[in-house]
């Protein structure tokens, strides 16, 4: 009997037509519930939980190749139980995402979002030099709450602004400190220091939260906030009341704590630029990430060891 790999039907366009040679694929569109079955393998998306239960319905599974860098949407620990190997896909998604981290430094430092809409609205009434002054990156210091891959890639094209750059990380990255002068800081000093914060570690029970009302209350008044990692390490309660309180410039968020569901508040407040998780959006990098779960299928159905697994 052939087997049959589930994989997310939103995948379909960037995949090659046959991803897993040797096995059927059943597409299984994002708003479906995992079936039952004798599947081997699933590709999901970050929205698809995959747990106890799922694992259940699915006996003969013998991989979890999550199409995203994060897992927090699959229990390992239950898939390790289960002999299940769990994949993500690292490494291919840096740059995309560094880029976008820098757009949203730029869009909420420069006031972008309220100047397009000053034009879009028909208010804008000719130049003024006082007109949505912002905030300049030379010369300003950019805190790093997590050194991973991702996090240096921003630190480095940081550099290209003259910024100054501190970072946290429970290991000093040396390398990193030498090519970019970085600094290696507590969690508290580097809230302290920066002008700009960027969030840039995964969502895990040390970290959800992380960024709650007395972090805020570490930074700077004029400091401003951006988060492209898991929108649950913000609390967004918090945020909002750091927002309409004025204790902070701005913040630009790719990432919520339900997503798809953004709260009106950031939605209307205009020092805040939100996203729809655009992070890892390029064509290049969207079929690296489909093509690499592929690849950690084809691996271990043929016996072989997975190709980015991710342990429990």
């Amino acid at each position: 009997m052939t087997d049959t790999v589930l994989i997310a039907a939103e995948l379909a366009e960037l995949l090659d037509p046959d991803p897993v040679p040797g096995a059927q694929v059943a597409w299984l569109a994002s708003g479906s519930p995992t079936p039952a079955g004798a599947y081997v393998g699933l590709v999901p998306l970050l929205s698809r939980h995959v747990g106890a239960a799922e694992l259940e319905r699915l006996p003969q599974l013998r991989i979890v190749a999550n199409c995203a860098v994060g897992v927090d949407n699959v229990d390992l620990a239950a898939c390790a139980a289960r002999g299940v190997v769990v994949t993500n896909t690292p490494d291919v998604l840096t740059a995309a995402t560094a880029d976008l981290t820098v757009a949203l430094i730029l869009a909420v430092t420069r006031r972008l979002k309220e100047g397009a809409r000053l034009v879009e609205q028909g208010h804008w009434t000719g130049w003024d030099p006082r007109q949505l002054l912002g905030f300049e990156l030379a010369g300003a210091t950019l805190g790093l709450v997590g050194a991973g891959r991702i996090g240096r890639a921003v630190g480095c094209r940081a550099l290209a602004f003259g910024m100054q750059l501190c970072y946290t990380a429970r290991e000093a990255k040396r390398e990193f400190e030498r090519e970019t002068g970085a600094a290696r800081l507590s969690l508290e000093d580097l809230l302290a220091r920066s002008d700009v914060v960027t969030v840039h570690v995964p969502s895990n029970a040390t970290t959800r939260g992380l960024i709650g009302r007395d972090a805020l209350r570490r930074m700077k008044r004029s400091a401003y906030l951006i988060n492209t990692a898991r929108g649950d390490i913000v609390d967004e309660a918090a945020l909002i009341a750091a927002l309409e309180d004025g204790r902070l410039a701005g913040v630009g968020l790719d990432v919520y704590q339900r997503e798809p569901f953004v709260p009106d508040a950031l939605v209307r407040h205009p020092a805040a630029v939100v996203l729809p998780h655009l992070g890892s959006a390029t064509v290049r990098t969207r079929r690296a990430m489909a093509g690499l779960a592929a690849t950690n299928v084809r691996a271990v159905l043929a016996g072989h060891p997975a190709v980015t697994p991710v342990g429990a």
